[in-house]
């Protein structure tokens, strides 16, 4: 679903794009992190008791990232039939990415409120905005399906605003920081995926288009407003509010 360049049903000898790597170092991110901190601990037993919602946004998410990474396969292998019905699945997959992602973030944070944490927190923050950014720019992608160049390029800026648990978990670990949201090593990461591809769309066409101007914008200003926003009373204010409407057992 990142790109669709060759002409329906054609298909050729695998010839991986840029969007396939950038698709494969997400992909890195989110295993790399997930898989030192739920994935190996899963498999090994020592993982902590969960609500089953963390196991089916984990199922969810990570097959999403697997999907992403066949539909780029797809194309670089020339085979846009298969990708483009395969795009028409990942609409309904991408539905359910954005509601278990949602509900994850409201139940963690409504604990910890309830706990005596914050309301406005760094978790929250970013769990307010992966859901408005994904939902924004992946339907701005879906519109442009017939404009492949700009559609793989909306896909993977849909991407960044759902990178931050993957990325925390990885720079967090990694590095051994005991800041669970480490936001420089975060933005670093967005930002440079972003970067890497107004690059790469300049040097390919010439220009920055409108879409990947939205797209690198949007990643750009959640974290110039991060650190203003974390709490602020007005923040702080809205989170108590949403977050006394969850409930969950």
């Amino acid at each position: 679903m990142t790109e669709a360049t060759a002409s329906p049903g054609t298909t050729s000898r695998f010839k991986p794009s840029f969007h396939f790597w950038l698709t494969c170092a997400m992909c890195g991110f989110v295993f790399a992190g997930f898989g030192m901190t739920y994935l190996f601990p899963l498999t090994a037993g020592s993982f902590a008791p969960a609500p089953p919602i963390v196991h089916l946004h984990a199922l969810i998410f990570f097959s999403w990232m697997l999907l992403l990474l066949t539909q780029s396969a797809l194309v670089s292998a020339g085979n846009v039939r298969l990708h483009r019905s395969l795009g028409t699945y990942g609409i309904a997959h991408a539905t359910f990415v954005l509601y278990t992602g949602a509900l994850i973030q409201l139940i963690a944070s409504a604990r910890g409120f309830n706990s005596g944490r914050p309301a406005g927190t760094d978790g929250l923050y970013l769990g307010v905005l992966a859901v408005i950014g994904f939902a924004t720019l992946f339907t701005l992608a879906i519109r442009n399906a017939t404009r492949p160049q700009i559609h793989k390029r909306l896909i993977l800026f849909a991407m960044l605003p759902v990178l931050p648990p993957g990325v925390n978990r990885f720079w967090a670990n990694l590095l051994g920081l005991s800041d669970a949201i480490p936001t420089f090593w975060l933005y670093l990461t967005l930002w440079s995926f972003a970067a890497a591809l107004l690059i790469q769309e300049r040097r390919s066409t010439g220009k920055i288009g409108v879409y990947s101007m939205f797209g690198a914008g949007w990643i750009l200003l959640q974290g110039a407003l991060h650190e203003l926003v974390v709490g602020s009373e007005t923040f702080n204010a809205f989170a108590a509010g949403l977050l006394g409407l969850v409930h969950y057992r």
